[in-house]
């Protein structure tokens, strides 16, 4: 059975599409396409769900202009991380999958049924197995996203604090130029300095 011709073009789209997740959810569409641009031509930016809502972390997907140029993102955001809005987490990059998109078509007009099933089927244990697993895998994945954001938000005061240090160590230089302890000083010892 063919794929519909809609179905190819959406095949198309995945290949030129990448999906950006870690995002923070200050990221607004337009900053993201400014940050994309960079790499390439970006035609469409789609935010989507990531399940993890309450911790804080988008996803999107974007597609570029050709495929080369989604290739060429995620090797660069693989070689060094891409920080966007100033936040301490960088964001990462891969593929877009066909199922990432809710707006996706039919690959074969087919229709699937679900339906209850009895506790006395054959295959009730594997099913119930499955789904107790699809929970442990979920409850894992918040855990490890709960995790990675704490460090996040440790690594963000670091980089607060240092700032800050550095800021007073440059208004405590400036000072100094300013009410002339330079010059006094270099007078006293000899020395000389440029004024840059």
């Amino acid at each position: 059975m063919e794929p519909s011709t809609e179905y190819v073009a959406f095949e198309e789209k995945v290949k030129k599409t990448i999906y950006i997740d870690n995002l923070s959810p200050q990221v607004t569409k337009a900053v993201l396409e400014n940050a994309m641009n960079q790499f390439g031509n970006v035609k469409d930016v789609q935010f989507v769900p990531t399940y993890f809502g309450s911790c804080g972390v988008c996803a999107a997907l974007v597609e570029m202009e050709s495929a080369k140029q989604g290739e060429e993102i995620i090797c660069e955001m693989g070689d060094s991380p891409l920080m966007i809005s100033g936040m301490p987490r960088p964001v990462r990059a891969r593929k877009a999958q066909g199922e990432m998109f809710e707006d996706r078509p039919k690959k074969h007009q087919r229709t699937i049924v679900c339906r209850w099933m009895d506790p006395s089927h054959q295959h009730f244990e594997l099913a119930k197995k499955i789904k107790d697993l699809t929970k442990k895998h979920v409850a894992e994945a918040q855990y490890i996203m709960e995790l990675q954001l704490e460090e996040e938000e440790k690594l963000h005061k670091q980089q607060s604090e240092t700032l800050k240090t550095n800021y007073k160590k440059y208004e405590l230089i400036d000072g100094v130029q300013a009410d002339g302890n330079v010059k006094r000083l270099k007078a006293e010892y000899g020395m000389t300095l440029n004024d840059h």
